[in-house]
C-alpha cells in the first residue's frame, strides 16, 4: 500500500492554506499536482540546457533533443506501443483526437459512414465529430447507459453496422468513475472493418495502459492527468495508419524538404510535430513517468479503490445526498460525482472551497450526460495518489456543515 505521508511530501502545493484552512485537494480529474521533481525538470531545463532542438548541431541543442526523445521513448514503454514512430506530441487530449479527425477522418469518411459514440463521452470526444458529421454528412449513433451508469451493450449489435467507420469512446467516464470494459466493443467494430479510438484522459492516471493488449487503433491522453505538466498530450496511432495520414499543421519541423511549389514530409513521429514544441514540459513530463512508475499501478490501484470504497461508504450514508456513477468498486475508478439535494453544485462548491477543499462544480464538459440525468451540474471529487481518508472526512464533515446552513436553497 501506498505510503500517502510520505508522498505528500513530494507535492510543494499540497502544503498551502487556503483561507487559513490545510488545502485539501480533490480535483484530479481536472488536473493532478505536480512532484518536485517534475517542477524541478522544469527549471533545470531553462538554467542549463535551454536550446531548441532536432535543428542545433551545439551542445545545448543535441542535449535538450535527447532529452526529449527519451520521454517519447518512455512513453513508448509505459503504454506498450510497438515502435517510438507511433508517439506523436500534441498539447492535450482534445488536440489528439481533433488531429485523428482532421488528418484521418477528413479523408477516409463520406456521406452515409456512421461514427458510434457514447452518451458519457466528453465534449473532446463529442465536437471534433459534430463538426465533421455536419461537413460530411455523417450520421453519429451512441451507446445509451444502464440504470447503473454503465455502458448498455444490450443492442450493441445493431449500433454496429457495415457503414460503421469508427468508434471512439472514454475508457473511463470524467464524471461517473465508470471503467469500461472495451474488448469485445473493439473485437465487433474490427470485424465490421470499423477503426476504434480510445479516450484514455482519465484512464490514464488509473490503471496501466497497453496499446497492443487494447488493439486498438489510436488512443489519446494529456500529461497532466498523470502528475506530468499542461500543455503536453499523446496520440498514439497504429503506425500503418499513421504512414498514410496527412499533416494536421504544417511548417518547420515536420518538413524533409521544401522547394518553392512543393514540399516532402518527415518520417514520423515528426510529419505530426510542427513548430517549436513545449520542449521544457515534454522533459519534465519524463519525470512523471518515472515517479508513476517508481510507485507502480498495482499500488496506486488498490490505495484507491480502498479510499473510493471508503468515501463511497460515508457518501452514501450522507442524507439527501444524490450519486451519480456506480456504487461500488467494481470497473470503476476514484472519481465521484454527487449533488447535495436541491442545492445548486456553485453554491455548494463555494462552500467547499471556504473550507480548504478543492473540487469541480459543473457539467464537467459533459452536458448531453448531464441533460440524460435532467440537472445542471454536480460536485465531483476526484481522488488520487496523495488523497488519504482524513481529506473524506474533511469533505464529509463539510457537507453535513453545508446542508444544516444551506438545505432550504432549490437549484436554480
Amino acid at each position: 500500500m501506498l505510503d500517502v505521508k510520505k508522498i505528500k511530501r513530494d507535492f510543494p502545493i499540497l502544503n498551502h492554506y487556503i483561507d487559513g484552512k490545510p488545502l485539501v485537494y480533490l480535483d484530479n480529474a481536472a488536473t493532478t499536482q505536480k512532484p518536485k521533481v517534475v517542477i524541478d525538470a522544469i527549471s533545470n531545463f531553462y538554467e542549463n540546457y535551454n536550446a531548441n532542438i532536432h535543428r542545433g548541431i551545439h551542445t545545448l541543442s543535441q542535449k535538450a533533443t535527447i532529452a526529449y526523445e527519451e520521454t517519447r521513448l518512455n512513453v513508448q514503454k509505459f503504454i506498450n506501443a510497438k515502435s517510438y514512430q507511433e508517439i506523436i506530441f500534441t498539447r492535450n487530449t482534445t488536440e489528439s483526437i481533433n488531429l485523428v479527425a482532421y488528418s484521418w477522418a477528413r479523408h477516409n469518411l463520406k456521406a452515409g459512414d456512421e461514427i458510434l459514440l457514447s452518451q458519457m463521452e466528453h465534449h473532446a470526444n463529442l465536437i471534433p465529430w459534430y463538426e465533421l458529421a455536419k461537413e460530411k454528412q455523417i450520421t453519429l449513433k451512441y451507446i445509451p447507459l444502464t440504470n447503473d451508469f454503465r455502458l448498455d451493450l444490450s443492442n450493441i449489435d445493431n449500433l454496429l453496422t457495415p457503414q460503421t467507420k469508427l468508434v471512439s469512446l472514454t475508457l473511463m467516464s470524467n464524471v461517473l468513475g465508470t471503467i469500461n470494459d472495451l474488448t469485445s466493443i473493439i473485437q465487433k467494430a474490427h470485424a465490421l472493418g470499423a477503426l476504434v479510438l480510445i479516450d484514455a484522459a482519465q484512464a490514464i492516471a488509473h490503471m496501466p495502459i497497453d496499446v497492443q493488449k487494447l488493439n486498438c487503433d489510436f488512443l489519446a491522453f494529456s500529461f497532466h492527468k498523470i502528475l506530468g505538466p499542461t500543455g503536453v498530450g499523446v496520440l498514439w496511432g497504429r503506425q500503418k495508419l499513421l504512414t498514410d495520414m496527412p499533416p494536421f499543421l504544417t511548417g518547420g519541423n515536420m518538413i524533409a524538404s521544401v522547394y518553392t511549389d512543393r514540399a516532402t514530409f518527415n518520417e514520423l513521429p515528426y510529419k505530426f510535430e510542427a513548430g517549436t514544441p513545449d520542449i521544457a514540459n515534454v522533459i519534465a513530463s519524463n519525470e512523471a513517468l518515472n515517479y508513476l512508475n517508481a510507485i507502480g499501478y498495482a499500488d496506486i490501484m488498490a490505495h484507491e479503490k480502498c479510499l473510493t470504497a471508503y468515501a463511497l461508504d460515508i457518501l452514501v450514508k450522507q442524507e439527501n445526498i444524490i450519486l451519480y456513477g456506480p456504487n461500488n468498486t467494481i470497473n470503476r475508478g476514484s472519481v465521484i460525482s454527487f449533488n447535495l439535494n436541491q442545492i445548486h453544485p456553485h453554491d455548494l462548491g463555494q462552500v467547499i472551497n471556504d473550507s480548504g477543499i478543492a473540487v469541480r462544480a459543473g457539467h464537467h464538459c459533459c452536458q448531453p450526460l448531464m441533460r440524460q440525468f435532467n440537472i445542471t451540474g454536480t460536485i465531483r471529487a476526484s481522488l488520487y495518489i496523495y488523497n488519504d481518508e482524513a481529506d473524506i472526512d474533511i469533505l464529509a464533515k463539510t457537507l453535513q456543515s453545508a446542508y444544516k446552513v444551506m438545505g432550504h436553497v432549490v437549484t436554480r
